[in-house]
């Protein structure tokens, strides 16, 4: 039996949530009992909701146990020491059946100065849109907090949001500190990194089966909220084409490609210190590394690991994937690794407990 890293695919974990729908069966995921999936996460490192392997001779080991186990072998050397342990992303898709609540996310600063270890920036891919949908993306224009707070006392605060009607297709990056809310009709496809962290500023009064209130966090927001205003429309601007890979989303904290492909795709992948993260949003396809080939239909990911030195790709008709990796050749703080890396974590926290 050979212990030598391959293409890793994970299970499920299916979110049962107020505002879910039911469109993900369509998509071929069972998740019965629940009474709809508002989320499924493809991959995941938040600490309760690791990922589970299914396949190959590390399944049932979680994400987390494979990272212990080949550390950069499998993430990046440079990755592996700047967040050990934990995966840096989180890949969701999420099914919109009723609008989520206008919220924002702590960016790393602010996350840290509150006990957690990063913030969250985040990416939608827009997979299905029904006629009329729209999503919050921003400020319409540059507000101050005195503004926004009396438009939220007031009932007023959807006056003063950025709201589009998003096609199929389209793609929205949502920086931390920006105001933003999925309305219902859509199902995207999220990347983002690795937190659960969400203030949410207003919910439409609605109610749990219980008849209670989902908690606000009105006071937390407000130092985490950019204020600035969108200038022109909130979607990226990209012009994708077939069986070559576009970059869609590009940040410090993840670089993602759309690649629509019809015809068998070989990457090389030797000049690359991080893995390789494909999400399927459209089709069926497979990905074969190491000898392994892995299938995986729209909602699934597969990881490849940092070691491969190449991939290749193949579909049933036609497939479109989000290939996202990591670009570390900007990062020019030191790293530390193990105990170091934590010490360093404490260090910085203590210093910053001031909010």
């Amino acid at each position: 039996m050979t212990s030598a890293l391959y293409p890793l695919k994970f299970l499920p974990l299916f979110k049962n949530v107020i505002w879910g729908g039911n469109r993900l069966k369509n998509y071929g995921f069972r998740y019965d009992p629940l009474p709809n999936c508002g989320e499924v996460w493809a991959l995941s490192s938040v600490e309760g909701h690791e990922s589970v392997i299914a396949n190959g001779f590390l399944e049932g080991n979680t994400l987390n146990e494979a990272i212990e186990i080949y550390m950069g072998d499998l993430v990046g050397d440079r990755i592996y020491n700047r967040f050990g342990t934990e995966f840096p992303l989180l890949v969701k898709m999420i099914d919109a059946a009723r609008d989520l609540s206008i919220q924002v996310h702590p960016d790393d600063d602010l996350a840290r100065r509150r006990g957690m270890p990063q913030g969250k920036t985040e990416m939608w891919y827009v997979v299905e849109a029904e006629k009329g949908s729209t999503l919050i993306s921003g400020f319409r224009h540059d507000t101050t907090p005195e503004e926004y707070t009396a438009a939220l006392n007031g009932g007023h605060l959807m006056d003063l949001l950025h709201s589009e009607q998003p096609e199929p297709g389209d793609v929205y990056f949502i920086p931390a500190g920006r105001v933003h809310a999925l309305g219902k009709g859509l199902l995207v496809a999220e990347i983002q990194q690795t937190s659960d962290c969400t203030y949410r500023i207003y919910d439409y009064d609605r109610v749990d089966k219980d008849g209670h209130k989902r908690q606000l966090h009105t006071v937390e927001a407000m130092d985490a909220i950019d204020f600035s205003g969108i200038q022109g429309h909130a979607h990226t601007s990209y012009s994708a084409r077939l069986n070559e890979s576009t970059t869609i989303a590009a940040c410090p904290y993840f670089n993602t490609r759309i690649l629509p492909f019809d015809t068998p795709i070989h990457k090389n992948l030797e000049d690359h210190d991080s893995f390789v993260l494909y999400l399927c949003v459209e089709g069926i396809a497979a990905v074969k590394s190491a000898g392994i080939v892995v299938p995986m239909h729209a909602g699934e990911c597969v990881l490849v690991p940092a070691t491969a030195d190449q991939v290749e790709l193949f579909c049933e008709g036609k497939a479109t994937l989000l290939e996202t990796t990591i670009d570390t050749t900007g990062w020019n703080d030191p790293v530390n690794t193990g105990d170091d890396w934590i010490a360093q974590y404490i260090g910085d926290l203590r210093e910053e407990q001031q909010y």
